[in-house]
């Protein structure tokens, strides 16, 4: 390479690497895409004589080129190739021949650079499925169970385009050619072998986009495994996360794959015309004995496909028998233990102790305050404040007891799992545990006689009460609608709420300019910039009439404002949150 190339070589990586995700992403194969990647430095291919005859097939000139002792069999182009794989991409037969007899120390030799490190001519021929090529490397000599590609072009990683694994086998199973994949095993491949990952030839097939292809494969590679007798089967080798190719497969929601195992491990009890009963292994299915079983897996899975998994037989009969047998009455034992903690943290809530205020009590002309909170020796005298006390604990040990199950689980799922995802709980979490640290926080206020308590209850109960609604999930009546308003308060409303804020904030500041010089008695509603804001909610949401008084002076920017608002606020986002909630009620009723 000369010295001008070899200096623009890291800028021109860069194109080609930009053209390499533009092919990838309109589904070409690897010989078109790659072909035409080299396509785009013919130049320095013409500048390197070996190169340029490699590619247009030129025998006679290789011939002649491997006899000169000034030619360098090891010269590299821009992405670190060499003239094999120069010859190996464009499906050159006679020229990879000529250069495999004349110059046989190319055969194994990976490409060096940062995007291809690794790849052997024998990698490229597996995927371009040139069956030719794949003998003749084989039979001089080509390493089919060493070389291990680490580039980042085929890293499994965020962005990334294309995961083949590391091996010559795994790039021949996801290539799909039987007869190659035969071949290669043959010549010496493990079916074993496993990647940095840790993930095997099954895994990389679970994850390929390639179903029908990725199940054949599947079927040939557990095939020849089996002819090894091993004591473990290879679909039950895990990868570094303990995942199974079966577990994976539930994980990132491939329902045929999962669907293809599950087939392949059950057995038929009886038959009888068109009539057959199977019996199916649960084994990593059940969650009974595995904290790492499909069931697990499914409802931590942040892919929306591996819902669908639930609907595959025998997962849902499973699911459904569990939830018969255990989960239907645990749920609603729960359900009444919860109704009752309630209850009676809501009964200590409405009977707290209050006294009539003082004489000396000091209060503002608006104040109307008549009783104040009483002081913590004052307010355990009586029998109905030893009860009081009694639903007091009870309330205050129901919080601890919460916090004590609820923090384990956020540390073996993760705080952004746990939090949310819907399957799992998702805002009821947020919701329980927030309830669970304002009832400590109302403890110590009572113990410290910290005065302004009934707004921790206010936020208590509503707390509180509102997690029913996780209960009412397991009623198939009620279950539905509950994710129904869940999604729409965290997804429709949000996005509501931050258009009409910044609609409110617009025109509250607009009829504050107007107001802010008139007497704040002869208007209340716009008396101040929060009591405006809060106003003009009210009228957004129909509360309140027209907060307008006719019979003094009104400037006429005033009634432009008003038309202005209600045409946005009723017309156009209200209606717009209606589109929104429709959609997203056709989205959870399918």
């Amino acid at each position: 390479m000369s010295p001008s190339l070899a200096r623009s070589a890291p800028s021109e990586l860069n194109h080609w690497w930009g053209q390499l995700r533009f092919r990838l992403q309109n589904k070409k194969g690897w010989n078109e895409m790659l072909d035409e990647t080299f396509l785009l430095h013919t130049k320095h291919i013409n500048d390197i004589p070996l190169f340029y005859a490699a590619k247009k097939n030129s025998v006679g000139c290789i011939k002649k080129l491997l006899s000169c002792a000034s030619t360098n069999i090891f010269e590299r182009g821009a992405l670190g190739e060499t003239a094999l794989h120069v010859a190996v991409m464009n499906d050159n037969l006679d020229a990879a021949v000529a250069l495999m007899n004349g110059a046989p120390e190319l055969i194994n030799e990976p490409m060096t650079s940062e995007l291809f490190q690794g790849v052997t001519p024998l990698h490229i021929a597996v995927v371009n499925q040139n069956i030719s090529l794949v003998q003749h490397l084989i039979c001089r000599g080509g390493d089919v169970a060493t070389p291990l590609v680490t580039g980042l072009y085929f890293r499994k990683r965020i962005g990334g385009l294309i995961y083949y694994g590391e091996h010559i086998l795994s790039f021949a199973a996801c290539a799909g050619n039987e007869d190659i994949i035969s071949m290669v095993i043959d010549a010496g491949a493990s079916t074993r072998v496993q990647d940095y990952r840790g993930n095997t030839v099954l895994h990389i097939l679970v994850l390929q986009p390639n179903k029908t292809i990725a199940c054949q494969a599947i079927d040939l590679i557990l095939a020849r495994d089996a002819e090894l007798d091993q004591s473990v089967p290879l679909d039950m080798v895990p990868n570094s996360r303990g995942l199974t190719p079966f577990k994976l497969a539930a994980k990132e929601g491939n329902i045929v794959a999962f669907q293809h195992l599950v087939n392949k491990r059950r057995l038929v009890q009886w038959s009888l015309g068109p009539l057959t009963s199977y019996l199916y292994d649960l084994t990593e299915i059940d969650s009974w004995a595995d904290d790492m079983s499909v069931l697990e897996l499914i409802v931590g899975s942040q892919q929306r496909e591996a819902r669908g998994i639930l609907e595959v037989t025998p997962v849902r009969q499973l699911v459904s028998l569990k939830w018969s047998l255990y989960g239907k009455h645990y749920f609603r034992l729960l359900l009444l233990l919860y109704l009752l903690y309630i209850g009676s943290f809501t009964l200590c809530c409405a009977y707290r102790p209050l006294k009539d205020a003082p004489e000396n009590y000091t209060k503002s002309d608006m104040d109307k305050t008549i009783r104040v909170q009483k002081s913590l020796h004052e307010s355990y005298v009586t029998y109905e404040d030893n009860l009081r006390l009694a639903g007091e604990i009870i309330s205050v040990l129901g919080a601890l007891v919460i916090l004590l199950l609820e923090i384990p689980d956020i540390l073996r799922v993760g705080a952004k799992r746990y939090f949310g995802q819907t399957a799992l709980g998702g805002p009821f979490h947020v919701i329980l545990i927030s309830y669970a640290c304002l009832v400590v926080l109302l403890c110590v206020f009572r113990a410290c006689e910290v005065q302004g308590e009934e707004v921790v209850m206010a936020l208590c109960l509503v707390l509180g009460w509102s997690n029913v609604m996780f209960f009412a999930r397991g009623f198939e009546m009620l279950g539905p609608y509950v994710i129904m308003i869940q999604k729409i308060i965290f997804g429709d409303l949000t996005k509501f709420m931050w258009l009409s804020f910044i609609v409110l904030l617009v025109f509250s500041t607009s009829l504050w300019m107007v107001y802010m010089t008139q007497e704040p008695e002869s208007m209340p509603s716009y008396r101040s910039v929060p009591i405006t804001l809060f106003s003009q909610f009210e009228l957004s949401v129909g509360l309140v009439d027209l907060p307008v008084d006719h019979t003094i002076a009104t400037p006429p920017i005033v009634h432009v404002l008003h038309c202005t608002f209600s045409v946005v606020s009723y017309i156009l986002l209200l209606n717009l949150l209606i589109a929104m909630m429709s959609d997203t009620h056709w989205r959870v009723q399918c």
